[in-house]
């Protein structure tokens, strides 16, 4: 196999950028409106009461593809949705294996088989309302800083430190590029959360994609090592908000950017396909077990290939399918790791578990 290290980053720099454009959408939506409620919003108040909390994240992760994973972990960050809402969410989600199965996808060209994104997605949704309720039950909960509270407290760490001019050039041409470089993706990132595009700008999304992944990491770097992760210049005004939205959208970007290359370089180039094949085609025991440790690997990747090999491979189980989607936390699970990473691991590990539990289970009967 010709493996081909810049071909391959340019791959994931494109797709870091397009999962940024619609993290974009999420995190500058709820900052302005944040922003504009003056508090009335902020804290721990969620959105809807405490018993419907699961239910709501269910239907948030029934929705096709990975962007509404991505909207509950925002929600999560500011108190919007609970621990099991978000569980839910990511237990019901099976990220872009919807479009595989709904004969959509842009990635495997296969055929659509509607009656298993029925039953896949009925399974997942019964079973994360149950375990999200679980885990509400359970009382885990977060208890974060809302956005003016960590603005001021940053203002304060950070008011003595001297300005620097490299910082200070980076932050700046940043923070308008990001936010131009978000207006022009803006349309593309809504139609790809149903797995649609532009196709007459096609070719100029994709390096507007790519320049949106290396800005995001050098804003980040520069936040992270030369500003000391804080903001100086905290004022409440819009222009502060969106550089609060951008810091956290930089941020975002690159953990996904690391997260697709390390997940897609495990499964495209250490494992294979030849190998993938073998391991599809075990018995139906392995398959389950194998289906679930690949769905859980963070990104769409993995839970792409085991939709398109329950269509393309006779026989092949549909426990182990249902498996997979339980276990995927899809393109979602960057920004949880990113914002929140002992609730990323939590779910993950927790997701796996109850995976390869039900994907037994259901083997069974």
């Amino acid at each position: 196999m010709d493996f081909n290290l810049g071909l391959f980053v340019l791959e994931n720099l494109e797709a870091a950028g397009v999962i940024g454009g619609y993290v974009a959408i999420s995190i500058i939506s709820f900052s302005l409106i944040i922003f504009a409620s003056r508090g009335k919003i902020e804290g721990s108040g969620q959105c809807g009461p405490k018993y419907l909390q699961p239910i709501i994240g269910a239907l948030l992760g029934v929705i096709p593809g990975c962007g509404a994973t991505i909207i509950a972990s925002t929600m999560y960050k500011n108190g919007k949705i609970s621990f099991g809402g978000l569980f839910a969410a990511f237990i019901t989600t099976l990220g872009e294996g919807s479009f595989v199965l709904l004969g959509a996808s842009a990635e495997a060209d296969v055929a659509s088989n509607l009656k298993a994104f029925a039953i896949v997605n009925l399974v997942g949704c019964i079973v994360g309302i149950i375990f999200g309720y679980i885990a509400d039950f359970i009382g885990y909960e977060m208890k974060p800083k809302n956005i003016s509270e960590n603005a001021i407290d940053n203002h304060k760490e950070h008011s003595t430190l001297a300005s620097n001019p490299i910082r200070d050039f980076i932050e700046g041409a940043g923070f308008y590029l990001l936010l131009a470089l978000g207006v022009f993706l803006l349309p593309g990132s809504i139609m790809a959360l149903w797995g649609g595009g532009i196709s007459s700008i096609e070719g100029l999304t994709v390096w507007v994609t790519i320049l949106f992944s290396l800005i995001s990491i050098i804003y980040y770097l520069s936040d992270r090592f030369l500003h000391g992760n804080h903001d100086c210049s905290y004022k409440e005004d819009v222009r502060s908000t969106l550089a609060h939205s951008v810091a956290d959208i930089s941020l975002v970007t690159t953990f996904v950017f690391l997260g697709l290359f390390v997940a897609n370089f495990v499964i495209d180039v250490l494992v294979g396909a030849e190998v993938f094949n073998e391991w599809m085609t075990s018995s139906a025991f392995s398959i389950v077990l194998i289906a679930a440790l690949i769905g859980v690997t963070p990104g769409c990747g993995g839970m792409i290939a085991v939709a398109a090999a329950y269509i393309t491979i006779d026989n092949f189980p549909i426990a182990a399918l249902i498996a997979a989607a339980i276990a995927t936390s899809g393109d979602g699970i960057f920004p949880l790791l990113a914002a929140n990473k002992k609730e990323g691991i939590i779910i993950s590990a927790a997701g796996l578990l109850i995976a390869v539990l039900v994907g037994l289970l259901i083997l069974g009967f």
